[in-house]
């Protein structure tokens, strides 16, 4: 398995991917706003970039209550603070390259939050484009469940560039035209899907084949993604097979 892949099976497995139900919701209700007023329009057949927020949110099964809430929000309908997009990158202990995403109202806020989180567990800071240059970004879905003929050819027919699978989870990549097309062949074939976008690939991995620093590096990304404005974290560390398997 990729290394993207391997955390993916790791989080699942100890049930770490976005466990919390309410901040599943959090974060799509975001992106939707920020669709909306990146695009400049609630118009799902004008705004292609909202209509893909909006299909992801409700595949996680967010209401449309609160997607349409946060539509108005982004048309500016509805008052309130915006949220916008914002990236840090850093290092943590042992050199790998982190990229964090948030998304924010207050990005005094979020900036010291991220820091103290990082410092405090042996990781820094990085220069703006110091970390970035390590990846590239790739439509990537993840889904739980077993990869078979039919459903590898379905994904074949969606254009993704590479597929792959064990441990009870199937991850595709592709460009940005693909990964619609991906999560919504996994929908069909009843697979749950755990991730769904956009996301910072690495160009090269770097393998992680100590326990201890693999340990070290997953409770550092775990409390990561435990601040609320944090959107997504991305590594270029590949836990190694023998280590993943005693995780």
């Amino acid at each position: 398995m990729s290394g993207h892949s391997k955390w993916s099976s790791i989080k699942h497995k100890k049930g770490a991917a976005d466990a919390k139900r309410g901040k599943i919701f959090t974060k799509h209700a975001k992106l939707i706003e920020i669709a909306a007023r990146e695009g400049g329009t609630g118009d799902l057949a004008m705004n292609a970039a909202l209509k893909a927020a909006v299909d992801n949110a409700k595949v996680a099964n967010v209401p449309n209550a609160n997607i349409d809430r946060s539509i108005k929000k982004g048309t500016g309908e509805l008052k309130g603070e915006a949220t916008v997009g914002v990236t840090y990158e850093a290092y943590a202990p042992g050199g790998t390259a982190l990229i964090i995403e948030c998304l924010t109202d207050n990005k005094n806020r979020t900036l010291p939050n991220v820091r103290t989180i990082i410092e405090k567990r042996g990781g820094k800071m990085a220069e703006s484009g110091s970390v970035m240059f390590l990846f590239t970004q790739k439509g990537v879905v993840t889904a739980a469940g077993e990869l078979n003929d039919d459903l590898e050819l379905s994904l074949m027919d969606a254009n993704v560039e590479d597929i792959d699978a064990g441990d009870g989870m199937v991850s595709t990549t592709g460009d940005a035209s693909s990964w619609p097309k991906a999560r919504d062949t996994f929908k069909e074939a009843g697979l749950e899907i755990e991730e769904a976008g956009m996301k910072y690939v690495p160009l090269q991995e770097v393998t992680i084949d100590n326990i201890e620093a693999a340990l070290k590096l997953m409770e550092l990304i775990a409390a990561i993604e435990e601040d609320e404005d944090v959107s997504d974290v991305h590594t270029n560390a590949d836990i190694s097979d023998e280590v993943a398997a005693q995780i």
